[in-house]
């Protein structure tokens, strides 16, 4: 990745790391929850959002290393689940708001994408090489970014996104395991990402979902 892809990566990042985060405190707030609207979350503004490490550590030493994905995420917004009106349905919805969100991102910059390619043969050579084709780079980047990240957090393994989503279903004697051994799910998922597994999990439906959405590419 060269310095001109990192610069436009960065803030495809930024949109997919907050509104995915903005997702969850929505529909919580939908719910019942006004937990994260309480805490200043339900805002685009992306400072109340940003993780020191999350969102800018990591992201900046996946540059530095010259890596062709740039991944990351963003502060996780507060939610208490016994505010919802119904438990269960809550819970599932709140779950799955931050997947649904990133899909939805990236079947639109893959509809912006489209679009603008077929305008590139159509410009005038200098709006396609300083308008065009960088918009071209940032939606390829957002459409990636956001399918890793949907794909990442609907992986069933506690704390992501598809393990609470999981719970819903499973009778409330189950719900104190995957909170009680939440903290393990950290160890499984960095022991998973660095010996591969992970990657290879993720990668066949990352692959066909990205020329699916962008045609090919």
């Amino acid at each position: 990745m060269n310095l001109s892809e990192a610069i436009l990566t960065i803030p495809a990042l930024m949109i997919a790391v907050i509104l995915h985060e903005v997702a969850h405190g929505w529909v919580a707030y939908r719910m019942g929850d006004p937990t994260a609207k309480m805490a200043g979350r339900l805002t685009l503004n992306p400072i109340p959002h940003v993780d020191p490490f999350g969102t800018l550590i990591l992201p900046a030493m996946f540059i530095i290393l010259g890596s062709p994905i740039i991944f990351g995420w963003a502060k996780p917004v507060p939610i208490n689940p016994l505010n919802f009106r119904d438990l269960r349905m809550g819970t599932f919805l709140t779950s799955i708001a931050g997947v649904v969100m990133n899909l939805t991102l990236a079947l639109s910059f893959g509809l912006a994408y489209r679009f603008l390619y077929s305008l590139s043969d159509s410009v005038d050579s200098f709006v396609a090489s300083a308008i065009i084709y960088p918009l071209l780079i940032f939606c390829t980047k957002s459409v990636l970014i956001n399918l890793i990240l949907a794909l990442f957090n609907i992986i069933p393994i506690p704390p992501l996104d598809g393990s609470k989503a999981l719970m819903s279903f499973l009778s409330f004697k189950y719900w104190e395991l995957f909170y009680k051994y939440e903290i393990y799910g950290f160890f499984v998922i960095t022991v998973l990402l660095f010996t591969g597994v992970l990657g290879r999990i993720i990668y066949p439906p990352l692959v066909f979902l990205y020329r699916l959405i962008l045609g090919g590419v």
